[in-house]
């Protein structure tokens, strides 16, 4: 369970990402491999913020974690509601969407339809992308009913978007998140049963040449079908031997594809993102992720976690009763602080930055510093971290970071007892520790990792 809740959360966070990652290369011929690839923002966004597309499908987030069918009437008004309210302060809406919202007012999903249909009349076109960007929280609301969610994805890419060829993609991509997120697997093809019959074969025809095409090849992305191609590409011809750094691969790769680099990273998140969960999401963007409305990835991960549980909320974690008070220096970098919840709550003079290994409270989250919060629960059950390695090895790389900027970094888990010392034992081999684990359990003599974890770190301090 806690591995699919990871999933969920990373469809989200992974639309989030791509999204943030591509904004800065927004309108821009492809982008060579012998260039960066960074979230360091441009023209109005700023590093690590999202766009337009992320702040359309949080709008429909919110109305699916109160638990609201999306198919309803009601939840398509509270919907576009929300858009047309976003849509007069955003800073880009796309045009055709901006023509359909600002004909309707934000009155009402009805008023949307036929202002979206009138738009397809009168320009004889209505296949942009901006249905498909926003599409990834409708499948995680219907993880349960394949059936309901294609419904709910025809209905709400038809508020903006009239032509069938979003519909189509909006089905095909939700039903491709959903079995992502379900099993683990990458298959575009998953919904093409939902796909009317005669339009079925246009559909295969489009995933195989984007399988065997690059993103780049597809630069008309600003229509859906190519952006589904260029985003499928992405994801395709960057699988290798998959894990969870394809996650990253397959958004460098989307964000390089020249013109609608956001949307087509977005959309490739979004399915990576319910494939390999949020863990697989590196953490040194996630810490930067921002956007509207004043949102950062912490609420993306509880939005996605509502909607999951149908609207009930994630409950605050509880330590009372737990050891909190642990602090200590790293005994290899006294720039590195190790500790419980307890010294969170009570930053110790100097801290501006801090990594959180558990949940932490709304009311415990620090403000006006970098916080960090890694997925990492402390089990030997390999289902629960499905990606150890990978998340160890980028907490200690997301640490390193914050180090360089001359930050001192508060790491802390509840009691200081499995998962810190782990992080930091990993984080003393990676600067030439030869006994990194016996040092730390020195300064934290009451820690004692879980047999999951010192296996990892006997793997993984042989190659630090």
């Amino acid at each position: 369970m806690a591995a699919l809740n990871d999933r969920v959360e990373g469809a989200l966070l992974g639309t989030a990402a791509g999204d943030a990652l591509g904004a800065p290369y927004e309108f821009q011929p492809p982008r060579g491999p012998e260039l960066p690839v960074e979230m360091t923002g441009g023209g109005p966004w700023g590093p690590g913020e999202w766009t337009d597309d992320t702040a359309m499908a949080v709008a429909i987030a919110e109305v699916a974690a109160t638990g609201t069918d999306l198919r309803d009437e009601a939840a398509q008004d509270a919907i576009v509601k929300r858009w047309y309210e976003w849509s007069l302060g955003a800073k880009d809406v796309g045009i055709q969407t901006r023509s359909v919202l600002s004909r309707s007012g934000g009155a009402s999903a009805a008023r949307a339809r036929a202002a979206a249909a009138e738009v397809h009349r009168q320009t004889g076109r209505s296949g942009g992308n901006g249905s498909l960007m926003r599409t990834a929280p409708v499948a995680l609301a219907f993880l349960d009913d394949e059936d309901a969610m294609v419904a709910a994805a025809r209905a709400i890419s038809g508020l903006t978007h009239f032509d069938p060829d979003a519909g189509d993609a909006c089905v095909l991509w939700c039903c491709a998140i959903r079995h992502a997120a379900l099993t683990t697997e990458l298959d575009v093809r998953a919904g093409l049963g939902h796909i009317d019959s005669a339009r079925r074969p246009v559909w295969v025809d489009r995933i195989e040449a984007a399988e065997r095409s690059r993103p780049a090849d597809f630069p008309r992305n600003g229509w859906v079908v190519q952006a589904l191609q260029a985003a499928w590409s992405a994801i395709s011809t960057t699988h290798g031997d998959g894990g969870p750094e394809h996650l990253a691969r397959a958004l460098d790769a989307a964000a390089r594809c020249g013109h609608d680099t956001d949307t087509v990273a977005a959309i490739a998140g979004g399915l990576v993102g319910a494939a390999y969960g949020a863990s697989a999401v590196p953490l040194q963007w996630r810490y930067l992720l921002h956007g509207w409305p004043e949102t950062t990835a912490r609420e993306l991960v509880h939005l996605a976690a509502a909607i999951e549980r149908k609207g009930r909320p994630l409950a605050q974690p509880d330590y009372t009763g737990f050891r909190t008070a642990a602090l200590t220096a790293h005994p290899h970098d006294p720039g590195v602080l190790l500790g419980a919840i307890g010294a969170l709550r009570e930053l110790p003079v100097g801290v501006d930055a801090v990594v959180s290994l558990c949940r932490v409270a709304d009311d415990d989250v620090p403000v006006g510093i970098p916080h960090v919060q890694a997925r990492l629960i402390d089990s030997p059950d390999p289902e629960d971290n499905p990606h150890l390695d990978y998340v160890l090895e980028d907490t200690v790389r997301t640490i390193e970071d914050l180090r360089a900027q001359g930050r001192t970094v508060l790491v802390h888990c509840a009691e200081a007892y499995s998962r810190t010392p782990t992080v930091g034992a990993l984080y003393g081999a990676r600067r030439g520790a030869g006994a990194a684990l016996e040092d730390v359990l020195a300064v934290l003599p009451h820690a004692n990792p879980n047999p999951a974890f010192r296996e990892a770190l006997r793997r993984l301090s042989t190659t630090a």
